[in-house]
């Protein structure tokens, strides 16, 4: 259980802590325009150059032997650094609606598909909605261990929980095909409340964009080489498991680390401004390692940034994140935040750790009507 505490805030201090942080949103958003603009496009051209050249690579090494090693090394880092691009710092911000401000067709989040084998449709009900409005929340945030695993001992143990080490191991190579069927809430069917048929029905847009995907990675840009197919479709599969555990290590650094937190259903009733605030703030974890980090993570080294301001564009959470770490101090909030080996040490802690039978830590109270427990 995590030693941390924050200090109990009267009512008149939680008004005061979401306005400084609602102030903070409202000048940045005063002030998006041209830089930020050059940036996303800056993305958007990095994710296509590094995507050709790693192909343009894997083809090299396939019809050139005596460079098939390096060249097929070289091929799949480039690729695989491609789709983390796309995915994180492109896809995931432009979904948000970050960049609809721009009105480029191309950048807006209610129709931008992303290079994974989900449908950005389902991304925008699990993720943005439901998680983003209920983070963290028991039964409402369905990203707290995504039905496989159990991470914080508020989760009711059952003995299939014994194989989460496995099984956490398996999810992280395969993370995009667990997005893909999140919304499709599979367990329905075996607890008898949905059948086959409506389960296949609202599987169909699922089944389209795999056999897309699988289409592109798999069949034709391994058929471009010819007799060399092999290489190249092993090259394909090599940058996609690359992307599908980083973005599964950063995601989970950024919600599941010891001093993250759970809370019950019973906190969103009448939650205040102010209360929301602390709720993401608790539920969250950022990572140090600067530029190049917050580069390739999307941002979520912000995570606390992100889960306050996800419509802000992410090129911004650096700057934001001085402001709002001196508001955290200023009214006694612990703002969670540690380098990738230890977030993701504590990581896999828990889900070692809560593999196993274990007690619920006790709840502390929140002032004026809401109510948080440590996880």
């Amino acid at each position: 259980m995590s030693s941390v505490k924050n200090r109990a805030l009267s009512s008149r201090e939680l008004q005061a802590f979401g306005d400084e942080l609602d102030a903070l949103r409202a000048r940045h958003f005063a002030t998006l325009g041209g830089s930020d603009a050059r940036y996303i496009r800056k993305v958007v051209a990095a994710v296509r150059w590094t995507g050709v050249a790693g192909r343009a690579l894997l083809f090299l090494g396939a019809f050139v032997h005596s460079v098939l090693v390096p060249a097929w090394i070289a091929g799949v880092l480039l690729l695989a650094l491609s789709k983390i691009l796309e995915n994180m710092e492109l896809a995931h911000n432009v979904i948000h609606g970050q960049y609809d401000w721009m009105g480029d067709p191309a950048l807006q989040g209610k129709t931008y598909e992303w290079d994974i084998v989900g449908t950005s449709e389902n991304w925008r009900k699990t993720h943005n909605f439901r998680h983003h409005t209920y983070t963290n929340v028991r039964g409402l945030d369905d990203d707290i261990g995504y039905g496989l695993l159990r991470i914080f001992p508020e989760q009711r143990w059952h003995p299939f929980f014994l194989t989460q080490p496995f099984v956490a191991v398996v999810f992280a190579l395969l993370f995009e095909w667990g997005i893909a069927i999140q919304d499709l809430r599979i367990g329905r069917v075996l607890a008898g409340k949905m059948t086959l048929k409506q389960l296949w029905r609202q599987a169909r847009p699922v089944g389209r964009k795999i056999s897309k995907q699988m289409l592109k990675d798999y069949v034709l840009f391994p058929a471009l080489a010819g007799p060399f197919f092999l290489p190249v479709l092993l090259g394909n599969v090599a940058a996609n498991l690359i992307r599908n555990v980083w973005t599964y290590v950063v995601i989970f650094c950024g919600h599941f680390t010891a001093d993250a937190e759970t809370f019950p259903k019973e906190c969103v009733r009448n939650e205040s401004r102010g209360h929301w605030y602390l709720r993401q703030l608790r539920g969250s974890s950022n990572l140090t390692g600067g530029k190049w980090m917050d580069v390739m993570t999307g941002n979520l080294s912000h995570q606390i940034e992100h889960h306050f301001y996800p419509d802000i564009p992410a090129n911004r959470y650096a700057a934001m994140a001085v402001e709002v770490k001196d508001i955290c101090a200023r009214y006694g909030q612990h703002y969670n935040t540690g380098s990738m080996p230890r977030q993701f040490g504590q990581v896999m802690w828990r889900i070692l750790r809560h593999a196993f039978p274990s007690k619920p830590a006790r709840r502390e109270p929140l002032p004026a009507g809401a109510q948080l427990d440590a996880g």
